[in-house]
């Protein structure tokens, strides 16, 4: 995802000046052909997050469309308070890129864990939420971004990553994939963990379920009408994400299922439930401790479903 980011944003950076690349002291080797392309169109502002943010409101205020790029919870969670007051505020053309989202930096511990980002984001007025299930997901939401008037947080997974989608995918801001339907259950998947959420309905369609499949790429603004369809049509929605249940994407589809007369589905959250997380280790071992692996996904539908 962080290569088909670079790469598109080079693309994106070629027919418009505009653009300009703010990277926290991070990327080397990922941001080097940009820079050396671009330089007049990239910077590095060094260690300091929370000056990238303001440095960034300057210069969108000034007329740039500003792509403010570090990991994790470093361009989101310790500088709060600039993208809130300065960035959201003032409603201005930032982009603010955080790789690494959910675990993907595992084996560094808690302060590398992204799994708040997407409550807090979403909380802030005026900003798009975007968190792309694959790499072609991620060209689409970095031009989404490109063309979103005002602040964008665009979260991202680490490295390449597989090609989930074909290439006649239809990406629309604020609009679901609706991949399959199904009257058992439909798993609606936001970011990184799409893969697995794909792998699981995979397994139970073979297993004679009717299994649906939804890829949520933004989570604010939601798609009301796809969940809305979705909660009148089968028996159970499953939320999945690499990231706390609270505030994120099960907390957004919770809060639409809860304005429904009548919804026919229930919900069930599959993400980090409460609290921090006490381990370390790869992504995948992560996953499987916090319930979010193939087999636990599987085993929760049908445990539901029964």
């Amino acid at each position: 995802m962080r290569d088909e980011f670079v790469k598109t944003l080079s693309k994106i950076s070629a027919k418009d000046q505009k653009v300009l690349l703010i990277t926290g002291d991070l990327g080397f080797g990922v941001l080097t052909d940009f820079a050396a392309k671009y330089p007049k169109q990239y910077l590095n502002a060094g260690v300091a997050e929370q000056n990238v943010m303001g440095l960034a409101t300057g210069l969108a205020l000034e007329g740039r469309i500003v792509y403010a790029y570090s990991i994790g919870n470093f361009p989101t969670l310790r500088c709060l308070e600039q993208i809130r007051n300065d960035i959201c505020y003032h409603d201005v053309n930032v982009k603010i890129v955080a790789v690494g989202g959910g675990f993907c930096y595992g084996p560094l511990g808690i302060s590398h864990h992204a799994t708040e980002d997407i409550a807090i984001m979403r909380s802030l007025p005026n900003m798009t939420v975007f968190a792309p299930g694959d790499v072609l997901e991620t060209a689409a939401a970095v031009r989404a971004t490109y063309e979103t008037e005002g602040p964008c947080y665009l979260r991202l997974g680490r490295g390449g990553g597989p090609e989930i989608h074909d290439k006649n995918m239809r990406f629309e801001a604020g609009k679901a994939i609706r991949l399959f339907e199904g009257k058992d259950a439909i798993l609606i998947s936001t970011g990184g963990i799409f893969q697995n959420a794909f792998d699981a309905r995979k397994i139970l369609a073979d297993k004679g379920l009717s299994v649906g499949l939804y890829s949520m790429h933004t989570v604010k603004p939601i798609d009301h009408e796809a969940l809305r369809d979705a909660a009148k049509k089968t028996r159970l929605i499953v939320t999945i994400e690499e990231h706390s249940v609270i505030g994120g994407l099960g907390g957004a589809v919770s809060e639409i299922l809860a304005t429904m007369e009548r919804p026919a589905a229930r919900l069930s959250m599959i993400g980090l439930k409460s609290g921090f997380s006490s381990r370390v280790g790869s992504q995948e071992y992560l996953r499987s401790v916090y319930g979010m692996s193939v087999e636990s996904i599987v085993d929760t539908v049908e445990t539901r479903l029964k």
